[in-house]
């Protein structure tokens, strides 16, 4: 596929997503999708290299999750790679003038330095890259929610994080169709549900199994 229809099935894909970006931040999305195409040559920040499987696999996969984060305040995106999905939520939150901050998360130094080199190209703002394993770090601030695709199981996310978050607060955990026996023996405080997602351009099931700390 090309870049004019990878930039087509981006716009498409956030019209079928019922947001309603502006089309500078159309064009940050679009600048960061071959941010990460042209890094990856050099350092593997990822396994999707195609443009147009970053657009779907990545973008909208990530972006598919912002109704149910939008409320959030401060976000923890937990092994986040090349900053997926917190560096694209903070593009949508910055365009919606949010004040939700998000902090990334990861434990590989390359792909934060990628992120911060992300952000300064981009001018993200509310947007704070950390090379911290997530059982160390301690964040600057109260901490809402947090996020993570393809970190763990949501039983090992909830106990690895579990100390960042106060009562009141949220996990979230992006997943494909084999996800309920991680929801077995979590404890008693934190109750779950599950919410199917429909990304556009993406044939695999994918779902957000949203925590709450009771």
């Amino acid at each position: 596929m090309d870049e004019t229809a990878a930039r087509a099935l981006l716009e498409e894909g956030v019209a079928a997503l019922g947001l309603s970006l502006p089309a500078a931040t159309l064009d940050a999305l679009w600048r960061y999708a071959g941010l990460l195409v042209k890094w990856n040559r050099v350092y593997n920040l990822t396994a999707i290299a195609r443009l147009d499987e970053v657009v779907t696999h990545h973008l909208l996969d990530a972006l598919a999750v912002w109704p149910w984060v939008r409320q959030e305040r401060v976000l923890v995106d937990v092994g986040s790679g090349a900053g997926l999905p917190g560096l694209v939520l903070a593009l949508v939150a910055q365009a919606e003038e949010s004040p939700l901050v998000v902090h990334s998360l990861d434990a590989v130094a390359k792909k934060i330095a990628f992120q911060r080199q992300a952000a300064i190209e981009l001018g993200l703002k509310g947007f704070h890259p950390w090379h911290e394993r997530v059982e160390r770090w301690r964040p600057p601030a109260p901490i809402s929610g947090i996020i993570s695709r393809a970190f763990a199981r949501f039983d090992e996310f909830v106990a690895l994080t579990r100390h960042l978050l106060s009562p009141g607060g949220h996990w979230y955990a992006m997943k494909g169709p084999r996800h309920r026996d991680e929801l077995a023996g979590l404890p008693a405080d934190v109750v779950t549900r599950v919410v199917p997602l429909d990304v556009p351009g993406l044939a695999e099931a994918r779902h957000l199994v949203i925590g709450e700390f009771r």
